[in-house]
């Protein structure tokens, strides 16, 4: 049995549910058999994004799904390479078009990419696309502070949600402090950190025993009640389930003291530091 799932409140109104469903390499019928099963199973805010190539297949598990179109939250993201103000909205548009829906519940920039220097004209067509009618909410990924602040002061609008790679050994304290301060709603990206290194470990199983539940739950029962909405994938539906059900139990303060207590300066998984790092 999948709890209710509790939901956040995002800063132009739009209620989230507090856990989601990634999609990142899930494509074809495979992918469209691994999303419909967590839409049916009680998954209702889908990550995708335009570099995924998958806007189709998430399409095409909304209308094989049970769940009626309404009741979805549907997330795609603009890439790199389309930052300019008209390629972005046409971009906009192919991603419906892909995806075969008449709006999107939120859409992203992917990375602000700061040496192409054209992050706000993309976040002006965002804008735009909302007035009219394309998008529901609009935010950002991977930004940082002052990319937000520019984003802010260029145009008055400011994001929604900010997805950030956010795990235990990166638990970006800071930022997600500077958001709540600034009202935006954290979304972690790779969540569990891609891998058994943090399922493998004692202390981590050690919690995950006291409360009759796996080292994943453990860890994104953590994300939940540091405010943050996690976006684990799996095709496995045991593990989809296993995933969804973490609203039955609490971690202690220590408990989330010592989850947090693994974070490292060096953290990241693959160094994709937002000020630097690009992708197109």
């Amino acid at each position: 049995m999948v709890h209710s799932i509790p939901e956040f409140t995002l800063n132009d109104g739009l209620k989230l549910p507090a856990i989601g469903f990634g999609t990142y390499r899930l494509k074809g019928v495979d992918g469209v058999r691994a999303i419909t099963n967590a839409i049916d199973i009680g998954y209702r805010l889908i990550d995708s994004a335009y570099n995924y190539e998958n806007e189709g297949t998430v399409g095409e598990a909304i209308r094989r799904s049970s769940v009626p179109r309404e009741q979805l939250f549907i997330t795609s993201k603009l890439p790199g390479r389309y930052h300019e103000y008209d390629l972005a909205v046409t971009t906009i548009q192919e991603s419906l078009y892909r995806a075969n829906l008449d709006y999107y519940d939120l859409y992203l920039i992917h990375w602000p990419n700061p040496k192409q220097g054209k992050f706000v004209e993309a976040w002006q067509a965002l804008v735009d696309a909302k007035k009219w009618g394309l998008i529901r909410s609009i935010g950002v990924c991977n930004f940082l502070p002052e990319h937000i602040e520019i984003l802010e002061k260029e145009t008055g609008v400011k994001p929604s949600i900010n997805q950030i790679e956010l795990h235990p050994f990166f638990n970006q304290a800071e930022q997600r402090k500077w958001h709540a301060e600034h009202n935006i709603q954290t979304q972690s990206w790779s969540p569990l950190f891609r891998g058994v290194k943090l399922l493998e470990d004692d202390t981590l199983q050690s919690i995950a025993r006291a409360h009759n539940k796996t080292v994943a739950q453990v860890i994104l029962r953590w994300h939940y009640q540091l405010g943050s909405i996690a976006i684990p994938k799996s095709a496995s539906p045991e593990r989809q389930l296993e995933n969804i059900s973490i609203f039955d139990f609490e971690l202690s303060e220590p408990e989330m003291n010592t989850i947090s207590s693994f974070t490292r300066p060096d953290g990241r998984q693959k160094n994709q530091d937002p000020a630097v790092y690009e992708e197109f």
